[in-house]
């Protein structure tokens, strides 16, 4: 199986990009991932023990993941195969299978390294199984994707899943250092623009070589600024995977910084997320959730904020129409919240659920027939405008059931004036 790394017929004279170029040569060299592979690290701790054990590395691309994996190999004297999950079927890993036990009886273990590893289905991932038991292989995962949603649960119960961090802004100068020293000159950048290259790259170490090696190409005099910068280079777009893990996480950052009041927080993911190429639609829809969710009955002026924020977009479109968006996710955000309707509308529906087809009580059903008085539809409803103060204080509940209370207006904004009212039919229901 051919080793991606490095091909013993491609000549030393042949081009090479500087990521592969400056791929790191020993785990020391690698640059970031310390909590991982640090000497108090889980991976230093294995292979201090000697007791590497099958691993799934999650994190975002560029973060090292390919490579670390390679150096493991070389760490323990396993043989490296690497392949890739979008370009190989079940013919392929039985011949894949079938070399590391011709290794194995040999003396020799597999280290297996899979890229993309979540875009195997559940059948393929299945078939690594009886390999990672029997030691024929020792498996390495990489992938982006949030390994609980994406790999079965015998796989991960049978490895250990390390999670990769996208690199820091010191981590990615010290990478630019290493690399200007691999091309023998510095870049032609000042200092702001040299951190905006490194703010381009978003945490990603090979889209920053990649950066890197397009401007060591340029024919400058002197030193660039950040104009210049972002006038003859593009910023690599964010990490915005619309149904994947990132998505996700996006929209619950939004969602908490809406209900923990803090505008700021909220207005910079709402950003990140539009950044990101989301949709504003949706934008739109999971605002009004959130302010029927945490604001509720506190502040009603919310909910209509947010639908006359969403009617805006749909006249003006983008991007005009994304700051009356932008509106409804800081009136939300300073908006008093209640969760209160939320909580009693969860609490009725699972006591509509566990009470089953319970009737209501006769006194509140309609008899147009002779039959249906006969058998009590109706008998003694009282009609509520005839009673004093418009209130005749009826149980309304089925008879199995009795009265209970679901909704518990809080002390804020509005639902104040709301839990005075409950206060005061419970009163007369009390009295009648």
């Amino acid at each position: 199986m051919a080793d991606l790394f490095q091909d013993k017929f491609i000549p030393d004279t042949a081009p090479r990009p500087l990521a592969d170029r400056l791929r790191p040569r020993s785990l020391a060299e690698v640059i970031g991932q310390q909590k991982v592979i640090g000497p108090d690290g889980p991976l230093g701790v294995m292979l201090a023990s000697n007791s590497l054990g099958s691993l799934v590395f999650w994190g975002p691309p560029g973060v090292g993941k390919t490579t670390i994996a390679r150096l493991l190999a070389d760490e323990t004297d396993l043989h490296f195969v690497q392949i890739s999950a979008i370009f190989t079927g079940v013919p392929e890993l039985r011949k894949v299978f079938d070399a590391a036990k011709h290794r194995r009886q040999n003396g020799q273990g597999t280290l297996l390294f899979v890229d993309e590893i979540h875009r195997f289905n559940k059948a393929q991932q299945d078939g690594f199984l009886p390999h990672m038991e029997d030691g024929t292989i020792l498996l390495v995962g990489a992938t982006t994707e949030n390994p609980s949603f994406e790999l079965n649960a015998a796989l991960l119960s049978r490895s250990q899943v390390l999670v990769l961090e996208r690199l820091s802004l010191g981590e990615l100068e010290l990478l630019a250092q290493r690399a200007e020293k691999e091309l023998s000159r510095a870049l032609p950048l000042d200092g702001h623009a040299r951190e905006a290259l490194l703010e381009m790259a978003d945490g990603d170490g090979r889209a920053l070589l990649n950066l890197i090696e397009q401007v060591a190409a340029w024919k400058v005099d002197g030193k660039l600024g950040t104009d210049q910068l972002t006038t003859r280079l593009m910023r690599r777009a964010a990490q915005h995977d619309k149904s994947g893990e990132s998505h996700y996480n996006l929209i619950s950052a939004l969602h908490k910084s809406v209900r923990g009041s803090d505008p700021d927080a909220a207005l910079y993911w709402f950003a990140r997320m539009l950044e990101g190429g989301e949709d504003p639609r949706f934008l739109a829809r999971r605002i009004t959730r959130m302010a029927v969710e945490d604001i509720g009955l506190a502040d009603p002026q919310a909910q209509a904020v947010c639908l006359q924020g969403w009617e805006t977009y749909q006249r003006l479109g983008s991007p005009e129409g994304e700051l009356a968006l932008a509106q409804a996710v800081v009136y939300l955000a300073l908006a008093p919240k209640s969760n209160a309707v939320y909580a009693a509308y969860k609490a009725a529906r699972r006591a509509a659920k566990a009470t089953g087809s319970v009737s209501p009580p006769k006194h509140i059903l309609n008899a147009p027939t002779a039959l249906m008085k006969d058998i009590g539809y109706g008998d003694g409803y009282a009609y509520d405008h005839d009673a004093e103060d418009a209130f005749s204080g009826q149980d309304y509940f089925p008879e199995s059931m009795g009265r209970t209370v679901f909704y518990e207006p809080v002390e804020r904004g509005f639902e104040r004036d709301l839990k005075k009212r409950v206060e005061y039919f419970n009163k007369l229901r009390a009295k009648r």
